[in-house]
């Protein structure tokens, strides 16, 4: 193993009285992709930003390339070659690729910028990494992907020689995350130090040298990732007292009728039917981007994201007309979307303010008592099981799962009939996903009309009592969970061919 280029020891790190890391060693060779792994809350993040000098350590040292750091402040991380690529993108949406990839080191001549240069610098820069990209494309019109890639590329053009890649592949699809592997990759052939955070542990156990794992702000072990399995990797993480049983509730019964979809057309959806009964979770899995992510603004009743061109929703017996939020929430649907930062919380708002934001908007949003406020937030977090170092911190602080659970907390502590949720699990660890199924699953017994919409076949296994493929926008089967394998569900989705 190579002299490492990154180096943390004996890194401890508190917020008031809570430890979040204690004498955490860690280090990163050159070429070498180093995962860190971990529940919500275990101190991923904390490392990670300890790392690029966002947190000052109250004891231990970074060293950077042999230099020790005791006060290490983001400029001198960036000055020694040191950046993180956030989940949340950073690029300025309206500049080109070129601009962004350049953005304060545009090549000037005589004054005036030359774009010429500019263009050729910016597509030099992309092709020594391997991406295929219109370097004059805006940056508005890429996808998730194709913007991870670029502001990758970004601090690569700038020096960088240690990245740190906090979930990259987070809500992509598979294919779009094979791109971000391949990029990951090269990276290592180049001889670039990458740490990599991750909830997917395949991708893990796939792409990693080694791996870190951190339980409670301390480093539990640090294995090369030939020599660990996923059970172990999991027991690591979780121990084993709180591994949990993922099997379905058998004592379920499905009731009446409650949300019934007859004839439902509108973008990629063609003609789609579909009843979910009281007590029902049912399921409707597609390949990313297929027809599963119409039903969100179709049943949301959103302006602007998307209104059935034809078809009907009744809800508890009642048509619901397209795009009409006060209609939808009157008929107690609930929708909750898969981008919980981008349309689900208010990411500079506190914990407790977004929780409040449904409940209040159901009934008298200008009238706020802060104390109440406050005091229905505790006995919320009590029961969703939302944990934060910080009394009332901005819920962007939070760890992915504790944003999950305060998004569906601030939905579904109202009065549910039915509801939609989007991707529940997608970007939480292993513990989260089974508080998620464990809430949605009380859910169903409290008798609403669960649908869940995803690409994610694990999850959908995991939860659903009933799923509906569709691909190309059309149903292509519809099977009780317990008469269908997960093998079978893989292969109706990517458009394989199944024994009925």
């Amino acid at each position: 193993m190579a002299a490492p280029v990154l180096e943390l020891r004996g890194v401890c790190k508190t917020f008031g009285g809570a430890h979040a890391l204690t004498d955490v060693d860690f280090t990163l060779s050159a070429g070498e992709v180093h995962a860190v792994v971990g529940m919500n809350g275990a101190g991923k993040t904390t490392l990670v930003e300890t790392m690029c000098g966002a947190i000052v350590p109250d004891r231990g040292a970074v060293h950077v390339a042999g230099r020790r750091h005791t006060a290490l402040t983001p400029r001198r991380a960036h000055a020694s070659g040191v950046s993180i690529v956030h989940q949340k993108r950073s690029l300025v949406p309206g500049l080109t690729i070129t601009e962004n990839l350049l953005l304060g080191r545009l090549p000037t001549r005589f004054g005036a910028v030359s774009w010429g240069e500019a263009r050729r610098k910016a597509a030099r820069a992309l092709g020594e990494l391997g991406i295929e990209i219109d370097v004059e494309r805006v940056a508005a019109t890429l996808g998730p992907a194709e913007q991870t890639l670029v502001e990758i590329a970004r601090e690569v053009h700038r020096g960088r020689r240690i990245l740190i890649l906090d979930e990259p592949t987070a809500s992509l699809s598979a294919a779009d995350a094979q791109r971000i592997h391949r990029l990951v990759r090269t990276l290592r052939s180049r001889r670039t130090g990458v740490v990599y955070i991750s909830h997917d542990l395949d991708e893990v156990l796939d792409l990693a040298d080694r791996i870190t794992v951190l339980r409670d702000g301390k480093r539990v072990v640090t294995v090369p990732a030939a020599d660990v399995d996923l059970p172990a990797l999991v027991r690591a993480m979780a121990g084993d007292d709180r591994l949990r049983t993922m099997d379905h509730d058998t004592a379920r019964i499905a009731g009446e009728p409650v949300l019934e979809l007859t004839g439902l057309t509108a973008g990629r959806l063609q003609g789609f039917d579909l009843v979910v009964r009281a007590g029902e979770i049912t399921a409707v899995l597609g390949p990313s981007g297929d027809g599963q992510t119409e039903l969100f603004p179709l049943l949301s009743g959103l302006r602007g994201l998307r209104r059935a061109e034809a078809g009907r929703v009744r809800i508890g017996g009642r048509d619901v007309p397209s795009g009409s939020v006060g209609a939808a929430l009157a008929a107690g649907m609930r929708c909750v979307t898969g981008d919980r930062l981008g349309r689900g919380l208010v990411p500079g708002l506190g914990v407790d303010e977004n929780l409040g934001l449904v409940r209040r908007g159901l009934g008298r949003p200008w009238l706020v008592r802060w104390s109440r406020t406050r005091e229905h937030a505790r006995a919320v977090r009590d029961r969703y099981g939302i944990t934060a170092i910080h009394a009332d911190p901005p819920v962007a602080a939070l760890s992915g799962g504790n944003q999950q659970k305060v998004l569906l907390a601030a939905w579904l502590d109202t009065e549910v009939t039915a509801c939609l949720l989007e991707e529940p699990t997608g970007g939480v660890d292993v513990a989260a996903k089974d508080d998620v199924r464990r809430l949605v699953r009380g859910l169903a017994a409290r008798g609403a009309a669960v649908l869940l919409a995803s690409s994610d076949v694990d999850e959908v296994v995991g939860l659903a009592d009933r799923v509906v493929v569709v691909r190309n926008g059309r149903t292509v089967a519809d099977r009780p969970i317990a008469q269908v394998t997960r093998d079978e569900l893989v292969a109706l989705t990517a458009g394989g061919r199944t024994t009925p």
